[in-house]
């Protein structure tokens, strides 16, 4: 295909010689094409209209890095810093065959264009194969049924084997099936719930697992940033999990953005279950008005934990709209800052490594009242918890667990849950 796009040839000259049909040559080529930002020998990529006849200089002032006084429009960074950019799009690149590829002008072209690579197209196909096939098809509902039959049987000690052999038929999926599920937290057992399996070393890195596959169709952070620019005035939670030792107990972190206030939840194990179950408890603590006042948005990251995210934006006593939950993008964790850099603190209580499964939420509680009781200079040093109120009342707080802690009493060390 590469080939005959090259030669300029139709697409249906190109499904004759391939025994293929024409609309099929058609979705490979616009599916798996690339953008590419180059130019030719001489001329970096440039896509402003203005290119020809510009005569700029020094347009990025002393931080430019090109000692020569050549104009600007030879520049590779001549577009991200003229104020007079005005870029230009080739209206090729929209029309059959969509690819520049057998472009006549592509030896003199430095705007942005569409190219079809053979082994480019190969890689992007077989990671969206890839992707597709990742995860777990199954539902919350499945898990949870499949959670009432193994685990109170793992908890008297029995082997996975031992359940499946007697269970065989009403499981209905198979023994590797159910330690995938296991390892993944989504049961209320774990990995040291079985014997032997804690003695193992881990042979290779696990992948991610999903409850919901399509969770975060329509909830990445493009269509994040679009109901943003249509809801501008709205407030942004963030969201996330604070894991202590390994396999043991966690923490879920609500982050309110505007007010640096924090909430901290202790959960007995890292599941989507145990997320909902903290939200279900807000919405019946608050109410459903002030649950939506409060969560109008959700941002968090790609975790497990947070794969069922219907069950998050959804009461679960009536059908009704709660909050809008969604979705950085993976290995972005600058995308939710505000809640990353909110750790430092709770990280100079609890040591990173250090195990929460001593812990209660009261201890918890405690913790994030001296955390949210700590003046922030960018609150015009304010607290938290000052901020806070002043938008929504002591009321809201009192309902959350929060309480005010005097400063000269405010402890950040691992020994205020020694006392």
């Amino acid at each position: 295909m590469q080939k005959y796009l090259k030669k300029s040839l139709s697409f249906k000259e190109i499904s004759c010689k391939l025994d293929k049909n024409p609309t099929t040559i058609s979705r490979e080529v616009r599916k798996y094409c690339s953008e590419v930002a180059t130019g030719y020998p001489g001329f970096p990529f440039n896509s402003c209209k203005n290119r020809f006849n510009c005569r700029m200089k020094k347009v990025c002032g002393k931080e430019c890095s090109r000692k020569s006084d050549i104009y600007c429009k030879l520049c590779t960074s001549c577009n991200d810093n003229c104020s007079q950019f005005v870029e230009e799009i080739c209206t090729a690149r929209f029309r059959v065959p969509y690819v520049c590829n057998g472009c006549e002008t592509i030896g003199k072209c430095t705007l942005l264009k569409n190219i079809y690579d053979a082994e480019h197209a190969h890689i992007k196909a077989y990671e969206a194969i890839s992707k597709s096939r990742s995860g777990l098809c199954v539902s919350e509902d499945e898990i949870s049924r499949l959670n009432k039959i193994i685990s109170p049987l793992v908890q008297n000690g029995q082997s996975v084997n031992q359940i499946y052999i007697n269970h065989k038929d009403e499981l209905m999926c198979s023994e590797k099936t159910i330690y995938n599920y296991i390892d993944a937290c989504l049961f209320d057992v774990r990995n040291i719930d079985l014997p032997r399996k804690v003695k193992f070393g881990e042979r290779y890195k696990k992948p991610e697992f999903k409850v919901d596959k399509g969770c975060r169709i329509g909830r990445n952070y493009e269509s994040f940033g679009t109901f943003m620019d249509k809801n501008p005035d709205i407030a942004v939670v963030q969201m996330d999990s604070v894991i202590g030792s390994k396999g043991g107990k966690c923490l879920l972190t609500i982050h309110f953005v505007e007010c640096s206030l924090m909430l901290a939840f202790l959960r007995e194990a890292n599941t989507s279950k145990s997320v909902i179950d903290v939200f279900n408890q807000l919405d019946s603590t608050l109410g459903k008005d002030l649950f939506s006042k409060l969560f109008p948005v959700i941002l968090t990251d790609n975790g497990s934990e947070f794969s069922n995210p219907k069950s998050i934006e959804y009461s679960n006593t009536f059908p009704l709209l709660r909050t809008h939950v969604f979705y950085c993008d993976a290995g972005s964790p600058y995308q939710k800052g505000a809640i990353e850099v909110n750790y430092e603190l709770i990280r100079r209580v609890l040591l990173k490594g250090t195990s929460f499964n001593q812990l209660k939420q009261d201890d918890i509680n405690l913790m994030m009242n001296h955390i949210n009781s700590y003046k922030r200079k960018k609150l015009n040093n304010r607290s938290p918890y000052e901020t806070f109120s002043f938008y929504h009342g002591k009321e809201v707080l009192h309902k959350l667990g929060c309480a005010p802690v005097a400063p000269s009493d405010i402890m950040l060390k691992p020994a205020l849950l020694k006392k």
